[in-house]
């Protein structure tokens, strides 16, 4: 025999232990539009449970809400979708890939879908409890013809109003002449809408699109805003409120919670769990106060003249005797209907108007406390200081540090001016 040795064979490769195996990375479909900002706050929901539950490998691109399904969702080889179901088309479509769905629109009835939405019924109570609490005592509504949100927004509207009108002045545009009627075509029948209503009036907006169109129908109506017409609206798309004139108060629906529980059920259901049989509703935040509708409605011409003048000239050096000088009758007189409309007296009002635009440049600026002081009509950063102590508990610099930590957190209702 040779003395040469055997080579012991190869061992067979160990597969890992069942628990050091890589998970699979669920691969999601958001089938949400980032032409508006609902749909926008909607991904970033759906992205933050992502980075804190995940990973998901999210496949999205960019796309409209009145598109169709893109054509590489045919051949796709995912684990779920989250989409807004705008037709029956795309209910079918999605529903045809056997895969685990989320619907994040709820316009189509009867589907069968999971539905996480926000709560229709709700924001329409707190645009109406808004404008109540302005003193409006006539109302309308201005939404999208046959479309259901839209339209449970209108009767949440109507439910909510003192004594609870068999029905109000409704304006409902169908979808498709939104994007075939021709511009002045739509104002002009919106104009002529809201010249044969009451006024003063408020009027809540289906949604933040139309506003733009509500309020400029209003200025070519020669119709004072927010004086003549109060306008709500909803979703607090920033950009298209604050590009109104004058800016537009909106509903903080909650969009972003919204896809943040829609990406929750359908991780519960990638996991096995049954889908719910009811739609989740996801509260809205509150109304974040614009120019549109941050006014007193009083039937006293000469108070609201004098409330108007207030609200545009208090930051500029305006006082209570150069306004009084401006209104023709005594000053008692005003003073006393003042403060019965009000609850407050001239000269406390004008400070009221300087506070609140101090509030919103410390909130929305880096401002230095002196330069805020000036823009607000207060003789120097002192006085603001002492304004601030009285009215709030507070110093500006701690005020703007807490709005800070606010915005941290995530949209916040702005509370009523009188606060």
């Amino acid at each position: 025999m040779s003395g040469s040795r055997r080579r012991p064979a190869s061992p067979e490769p160990v597969p890992p232990a069942p628990e050091l195996m890589p998970a699979k990375t669920p691969r999601i479909a958001l089938l949400v539009e980032t032409s508006l900002a609902s749909g926008r706050d909607i991904l970033c929901g759906i992205a933050k449970y992502a980075r804190h539950h995940g990973p998901w490998a999210l496949y999205h691109e960019p796309r409209s809400l009145a598109e169709g399904l893109p054509a590489w969702l045919r051949h796709w080889q995912g684990d779920g979708i989250i989409v807004r179901v705008q037709d029956a088309t795309i209910a079918e479509a999605v529903q045809a890939t056997g895969l685990p769905v989320v619907d994040v629109l709820g316009l189509v009835p009867g589907t069968g879908l999971p539905l996480v939405h926000v709560d229709d019924r709700r924001i329409a109570g707190l645009a109406a409890s808004h404008l109540i609490e302005r003193g409006f005592h006539h109302f309308a509504f201005l939404g999208i013809q046959a479309e259901n949100w839209s339209e449970q927004r209108r009767e949440g509207f109507r439910l909510s109003l003192p004594g609870v009108p068999d029905q109000i002045p409704c304006f409902e545009v169908p979808r498709q002449l939104m994007d075939q009627t021709p511009w002045e075509t739509q104002l002009e029948a919106l104009a002529r809408w809201l010249a044969q209503l009451p006024k003063p009036i408020g009027i809540m907006v289906a949604s933040d699109q139309l506003g733009h169109h509500l309020l400029e129908a209003c200025r070519r109506a020669r119709i004072l805003v927010p004086d003549d017409v109060a306008v709500v609206s909803v979703d607090n798309d920033e950009t298209l409120c604050e590009v109104c004139n004058p800016a537009l108060s909106s509903v903080e629906a909650c969009h972003r919670q919204v896809g943040y529980k829609a990406a929750e059920l359908l991780d519960r259901l990638l996991r096995g769990e049954p889908a719910p049989t009811q739609p989740e509703r996801i509260e809205p935040h509150g109304v974040i106060v614009r120019a549109s509708s941050d006014v007193l409605a009083t039937p006293d011409r000469q108070v609201a003249t004098a409330l108007r003048i207030i609200r545009d000239q208090a930051c500029t050096g305006l006082s209570a005797a150069t306004l009084i000088a401006r209104i023709p009758t005594s000053r008692s007189v005003l003073q006393r209907r003042f403060r019965t409309e009000t609850g407050r007296s001239i000269q406390q009002e004008i400070i009221q108007v300087r506070l609140n635009h101090a509030r919103r440049l410390l909130a929305e600026t880096d401002l230095p406390l002196v330069e805020v002081a000036e823009r607000s009509g207060f003789k120097h950063r002192e006085y603001l200081g002492a304004i601030f102590k009285a009215h709030l508990g507070k110093s500006p610099a701690e005020y703007r540090r807490e709005v800070a930590l606010k915005a941290s957190e995530g949209p916040q209702a702005v509370p009523p001016s009188g606060d």
